[in-house]
């Protein structure tokens, strides 16, 4: 899944926006997760400076929270698996 994002990059940089392009446009949204113990809703992705964060909702509350730090329900929906492959990437650069 990794070298299916990264194809064509040459820089981390690079990489990194082709992993977010993958989770934007493959990770089915909304969901939802939990986050210190309160359901939340995540509803879109994005890609900062710190890296691809999910814009979670709670009511009128929102909060970016960076996808390396976003706990994922069990059982996960299949496309989260994206958001694993970023995870995996992110350990190795």
């Amino acid at each position: 899944m990794v070298a299916e994002a990264v194809v064509d990059c040459y820089d981390e940089y690079e990489q990194l926006s082709g992993l977010f392009v993958m989770i934007q446009e493959r990770l089915t949204v909304p969901f939802e997760t939990e986050l210190l113990g309160v359901p939340v809703v995540i509803r879109k992705v994005d890609l900062r400076s710190s890296g691809v964060v999910a814009i979670c909702h709670r009511g009128r509350l929102r909060q970016a929270i960076r996808i390396l730090d976003l706990p994922l329900l069990d059982p996960a929906p299949e496309d989260v698996r994206w958001i694993q492959a970023y995870r995996w990437w992110a350990a190795g650069s």
